[in-house]
């Protein structure tokens, strides 16, 4: 029997590192689109996210820009509606402005397309200081929408718990960088 995604953890460990601000930021094709994204690679992903996720929600959040490729094939095989933090702003009606800050940028997102009173789940590719998520997870709460749980692939928070303290957080892989190396903090 092969080992739970197998695939993903040896992508993973073939990642190349570079600083980005004196921050070790690893290069995936889930991450990052880069150098390409192998079919089985996104299946084994999504298909994992799936099976971990409580998508008892009524829309599925996805920020820009590799939260896209994954929400777009959940929302197909739940038939759960999607929305995309964009990183810019449309002005229109309802749009809810998001200032975060990570472990290598900062700048707003913004939500739209959610009404107070529903339920979401954040479908994320990393998280690495927990700052995106956080910050969604307060403007969230500041429009009574509930969000369910937080679901990402690669997670390199100190712990899950501490990503967003009131709110789940899974992930596929917990990993981390050491000396330029990525490693798999199992």
């Amino acid at each position: 029997m092969p080992s739970v995604y197998e695939l993903l953890k040896k992508s993973f460990l073939d990642s190349p590192v570079i600083e980005r601000n004196g921050y070790p930021y690893f290069i995936n094709p889930i991450s990052d689109g880069v150098p390409h994204v192998d079919p089985d690679l996104m299946n084994e992903v999504v298909e994992g996210m799936m099976a971990m996720g409580d998508f008892d929600c009524d829309m599925i959040l996805a920020p820009e820009a590799m939260g896209i490729p994954l929400a777009v094939p959940i929302s197909l095989r739940l038939g759960i509606p999607y929305s995309i933090v964009r990183k810019r702003g449309y002005g229109i009606p309802g749009e809810i402005a998001v200032d975060r800050s990570t472990g290598y940028s900062s700048g707003s997102m913004y939500i739209n397309g959610l009404y107070g009173g529903e339920r979401v789940v954040i479908v994320e590719d990393t998280l690495s200081t927990g700052g995106t998520a956080r910050a969604l997870a307060l403007a969230l709460a500041s429009h009574d929408i509930k969000l369910v749980e937080i679901l990402a692939v690669f997670d390199k928070t100190e712990g899950p718990a501490d990503a967003v303290p009131g709110v789940r957080v899974k992930s596929m892989l917990r990993v981390g960088v050491r000396d330029g190396k990525p490693f798999l903090d199992c």
